[in-house]
């Protein structure tokens, strides 16, 4: 797998009916095996009234993506009319790290299986449509903690890398940086030079 991946760029929900049933496809960025399972099962408790609740992810399993996780339910639809319909749309718009849920309110007509993989699909493609794709890397934290006369320095190679950080000003400084995988030994050695060592990371 490259190390680059397409994802969804924010939490989003489509609606739509058919024959009187009400869809609802919900989809979000996520960054692992657990947050989906968490997203999915908070989907399915606040829309605890609906007639099914129908999940479908593809997570990396690990931040290097050689492993990839896939999963999908039919939450008592017909075996294969929802959750891997779900699921296909993620796998042709290969798109990784990403959770759905498709909640369906039952309108009295049978849709039959073929008009099930439609309106399952139908809602997959609209939300994702609706939160949009963007190319995302791979990433981990890195923890430094540092004295107040080198936390400029710090501060100064994080801002001109442009990435994400929070700083904490207390007894020392502390800073959480978001270091792409491929950057992070460079960045740990570069900081290391810049303190002289004084830096400590994690």
């Amino acid at each position: 797998m490259s190390e680059s991946y397409r994802t969804v760029a924010e939490p989003a929900t489509a609606d739509f009916v058919v024959q009187g049933s009400e869809f609802l496809g919900h989809v979000r960025p996520v960054d692992s095996i657990e947050a989906a399972e968490s997203f999915v099962e908070t989907a399915e408790a606040e829309y605890a009234d609906a007639t099914h609740n129908v999940p479908a992810y593809r997570v990396r399993a690990d931040p290097e993506g050689e492993l990839l996780r896939e999963y999908s339910n039919d939450d008592g639809e017909p075996s294969s009319s929802a959750g891997k319909p779900a699921l296909n749309v993620l796998e042709k718009r290969d798109l990784e790290n990403v959770a759905v849920v498709v909640t369906r309110y039952y309108g009295g007509t049978n849709l039959g299986v073929g008009g099930l993989v439609r309106a399952y699909s139908k809602a997959v493609k609209d939300a994702v449509d609706a939160a949009g794709v963007v190319e995302e890397r791979p990433h981990e934290s890195v923890s430094i903690t540092v004295e107040y006369d080198d936390s400029g320095t710090v501060r100064g190679i994080v801002e001109s890398e442009g990435y994400e950080f929070e700083a904490d000003y207390g007894a020392d400084v502390s800073f959480v940086v978001r270091v792409p995988l491929s950057e992070r030994q460079s960045f740990r050695d570069r900081l290391r030079s810049a303190t002289s060592g004084r830096a400590d990371l994690e």
